[in-house]
């Protein structure tokens, strides 16, 4: 059995199972935690659960006007490289194709310029939020193993598959394995990392919103 063999077969197998046992597991932690009873009268006037659960998230969508300068690079950071992540991942004729084998689902693909462009923009921002969390004194201090991990194992699949597609450094095939094994270290370390926060921050901030808009709290 060749590295790809392996890359292909049990490694992305045994990712895919710990992915969604891990995430399954992580999101019932969660939902299936005691609810605080109620116990004050809700202020008049106040919008519903739903509509204060949706108001909040849409407003954290950009930062607040004194926090706006000093976040802003991060924010936009942000925005650039989880966009550019969903076309990569798919926008890419090969990474369609390798869905719909797996979920039977297809759609049409970018053209893969366009898509190589993207990546080594997604790339790029990447680097510039690994710089800037080394250069800033304070995100240095509180910057954990988990903090690293977590950026290197989404930083990993994007730099091994333009490797790929550009033949460079090995023989495609190597490069191949070594990107789908990226790609496998990524689904493993998701449920257990802040990668999960892109499942959590739908609950934590929606169960903020609903919990302060009750009380009539603007935020």
């Amino acid at each position: 059995m060749t590295l790809l063999d392996v890359a292909r077969g049990p490694a992305l197998e045994f990712a895919f199972a710990v992915f969604a046992i891990g995430v399954a597991w992580r999101l019932l932690s969660v939902l299936l935690l005691p609810w605080a009873t109620e116990r004050s009268a809700k202020r008049p006037g106040t919008p519903s659960r739903a509509m204060g659960a949706i108001g909040l998230f849409v407003r954290h969508l950009w930062p607040a006007g004194p926090f706006r300068r000093n976040a802003l690079f991060i924010t936009l950071n942000s925005y650039v490289f989880h966009l550019g992540l969903a076309i990569v991942v798919f926008g890419l004729a090969q990474h369609i194709v390798f869905l719909q084998n797996a979920f039977g689902v297809s759609w049409p693909s970018l053209p893969s310029g366009v898509v190589y462009v993207v990546a080594v923009i997604t790339l790029a921002t990447l680097a510039a939020a690994l710089a800037h969390r080394l250069t800033s004194p304070v995100l240095r201090l509180l910057s954990t193993f988990n903090d690293y991990m977590s950026w290197f194992v989404t930083a990993a699949p994007v730099a091994t598959g333009l490797l790929a597609v550009s033949h460079l450094w090995a023989p495609y095939e190597t490069l191949l394995a070594i990107h789908i094994l990226s790609v496998a270290l990524l689904l493993a370390w998701f449920p257990f990392g802040k990668l999960m926060h892109s499942f959590l921050v739908f609950l934590t901030r929606s169960e903020t919103g609903a919990f302060y808009s009750r009380r009539g709290v603007e935020i």
